[in-house]
């Protein structure tokens, strides 16, 4: 069989894997491995197993997804997303629609110190929803707004999937964290117009809340000084050259569990519970790392990447042809596979292709990661709505996705906005 053919059926497999619910990384793993012995021998096949395994659990800078996911799980544990929530409540939660606008800007300060859009979306479930409902908001409005503040936990810096997506493509961690930090802001601002343009058109829709005292909002602030001080000290100091993204991580993480014990929120219990968390997390996320960079070692001896490339370029649709296709491959993929399996899976593919189109690698990754976030809102799939689904057990999944419909034109628009303007993405890293 030739190796084009052999490329194919490891594709079909792949899939037919996936809907048998085998685990993404288990079934990367085992079509990567066995292709390469098809094409190699098992000997060879077999130490790229070991080797792999090996190098990628000791790389230091593969260290930067535990220790990032270890801040956000403190983070979580010591209720900074309440005082996120409370904080932008007292603001805004007299308008119409405010205590939804409260919710974006909860989320988006909670993204700044998770960096997962599951953990974002499952959080502001438990923090968010019961308020919106105890004031009469309807429920699909209720979640469509978490499902879609949820998504803000891979675009605001740090970010697992910006960091992979850096490791993957040997770029720079730190300017993919920079360069999601204007994008980010966007998404919140454009997220919050929704609200407000619904209250608009539909005045009877959202209820306002009342309007809290001057008092009441500087003693919320006072709350989330701990969140801004662990945000502005890990992006700062990568913005500032004073550490690397993984020395970050390190930081980020020892910072947030000092600042959870020093205030009386973290307890030996919590920390345990933390620790267990961020180690379950981590170990899922490295099963499928490895089984992509297995899987990665099958696509080179097939030469699928340079055939796509060749591919794509003889079509004659120009560049931004070529990246429309890619866009809308990703938001396909979105109804069949999770936001960190959709970048394992298809940026070494991709990645050639954009390099040879001549598109900048570290724009490419906002594109990506923007592209991705609609993944975990769009149907039928959408994993932002079935974690809410899971922890708000009287909301049908038709009703959630309902109400993240405006929030997905409104991300359609964004990227419509990012592919034109490069300069969003790329302003604040070059001046790193």
């Amino acid at each position: 069989m030739s190796s084009d053919a052999v490329a194919i059926l490891g594709f079909v497999l792949l899939f037919a894997l996936m809907l048998l619910r085998v685990p993404i990384g288990m079934a990367m793993g085992l079509v990567g491995v066995g292709g390469f012995a098809y094409l190699s021998g098992g000997g060879p096949a077999l130490k790229i197993v070991g080797h792999t395994t090996m190098r990628t659990v000791t790389d230091f800078n593969f260290a930067v997804v535990p220790l990032f996911l270890l801040m956000g799980s403190f983070a979580t544990t010591s209720g900074m997303s309440r005082e996120l929530f409370r904080a932008a409540n007292g603001f805004v939660g007299h308008l119409r629609g405010g205590l939804g606008i409260a919710t974006i800007a909860a989320c988006g300060g909670f993204a700044a110190i998770c960096g997962s859009s599951v953990a974002t979306a499952a959080t502001f479930s438990r923090v968010a929803y019961p308020e919106m409902r105890r004031y009469g908001y309807p429920q699909s409005f209720a979640t469509g707004v978490i499902a879609a503040g949820g998504t803000l936990g891979i675009m605001i810096p740090p970010s697992t999937v910006f960091a992979v997506y850096g490791l993957i493509t040997e770029q720079d961690v730190g300017k993919l964290f920079i360069a999601g930090v204007i994008p980010g802001i966007l998404a919140v601002l454009m997220y919050m117009a929704t609200i407000t343009v619904i209250g608009a058109v539909r005045p009877g829709f959202l209820p306002a809340g009342p309007r809290s005292s001057w008092k009441e909002r500087f003693v919320g602030l006072r709350e989330v000084w701990a969140t801004i001080l662990l945000f502005a000290f890990v992006i700062g100091g990568i913005y500032g050259g004073m550490f690397t993204a993984t020395e970050a991580a390190g930081m980020g993480a020892g910072g947030a569990f000092i600042l959870g014990v020093l205030r009386g929120r973290l307890s030996r219990a919590d920390i345990l519970r933390s620790l267990l968390e961020a180690t379950r997390t981590t170990a899922a996320v490295f099963t499928v790392l490895i089984g992509a960079i297995l899987f990665g070692y099958f696509l080179t001896i097939t030469q699928t990447p340079q055939k796509l490339t060749e591919f794509l370029v003889d079509l004659g649709i120009g560049r931004y042809g070529i990246l429309a296709l890619i866009l809308l491959m990703y938001l396909v993929l979105g109804c069949l596979m999770d936001a960190l399996a959709m970048i394992i899976l298809t940026v070494p593919i991709i990645f050639p292709v954009i390099k040879q189109l001549g598109f900048d690698p570290i724009w490419f990754g906002v594109i990506v990661v923007m592209t991705v976030e609609l993944g975990l809102i769009h149907p039928p799939v959408g994993m932002n709505i079935f974690v809410i689904k899971s922890v708000v057990d009287d909301v049908k999944i038709s009703t959630i996705f309902y109400g993240v419909f405006p929030f997905i034109i409104t991300d359609l628009i964004r990227l419509a906005i990012l592919v034109a303007f490069p300069i969003i993405a790329l302003w604040l890293p070059s001046h790193m």
